[in-house]
């Protein structure tokens, strides 16, 4: 639940910013081929299937932007995408699944450690987590490493119109009190649904200010 709800203004900068061009610029399985660190990155963290391609389709208002996929753990790489030049959108390969070779599960979950620890022009993560599930035991690990790396990071739950009114809003409550235990953690949440599109203005909102300044 977003309490402090962004203003018109806000909202407009959000749509202006998700208006704009925004194109695929780098795939990277290592350390050595990530692009340039030149304008302000946020990325976006979750379990393998919590609905993170089709969030960055919403909020881009691009159906194919980022691949989406029925099969649990098929994005490997960490996947950039430059919005137009004032932001940097990441999304980095699902955890929790195991289908995949354990040495490619090693490696790219190693990358991406990597990445976190190690990015300076890193503003938030966002991490997903899925409003029919709430926080699971693989999340927990995540929220502790991004502590540990000292990175900004804040919830979005995902899938919000599976849940009827009551389920959601008690589920929320709690995510919000695993939260308030954790120091790196923006302390509201963002409740989104992809197909439905609620709360996808007010993630643009957010995420145009931590965007450059528009020219």
């Amino acid at each position: 639940m977003n309490e402090t709800t962004p203003d018109e203004g806000q909202l407009e900068s959000g749509r202006l910013l998700f208006a704009g061009s925004c194109d695929f610029i780098a795939a990277a399985n290592n350390m050595r081929v990530l692009p340039p660190e030149t304008i302000p990155e946020v990325c976006f963290a979750g379990r393998s299937n919590v609905g993170k391609s089709s969030l960055i389709n919403a909020l881009t208002g691009r159906k194919t932007l980022a691949r989406t996929s029925q099969t649990p753990g098929r994005t490997r790489q960490l996947i950039f995408f430059n919005l137009a030049d004032r932001l940097q959108l990441v999304d980095l390969p699902g955890y929790g699944y195991a289908s995949a070779p354990k040495t490619d599960i090693k490696a790219w979950t190693t990358l991406t450690r990597k990445f976190l620890a190690g990015r300076a022009s890193l503003q938030r993560v966002f991490l997903l987590i899925d409003s029919r599930r709430g926080i699971g035991p693989a999340d927990r690990e995540i929220m502790k490493l991004l502590d540990s790396s000292a990175v900004s990071w804040a919830v979005v739950m995902t899938k919000a119109d599976k849940l009827k009114p009551g389920p959601l809003e008690s589920v929320c409550k709690a995510t919000l009190t695993s939260l308030s235990g954790h120091v790196a953690a923006y302390p509201e949440l963002f409740v989104t649904s992809s197909e439905a599109g609620s709360g996808i203005a007010e993630l643009r909102a957010h995420l145009a200010g931590l965007a450059l300044p528009k020219p």
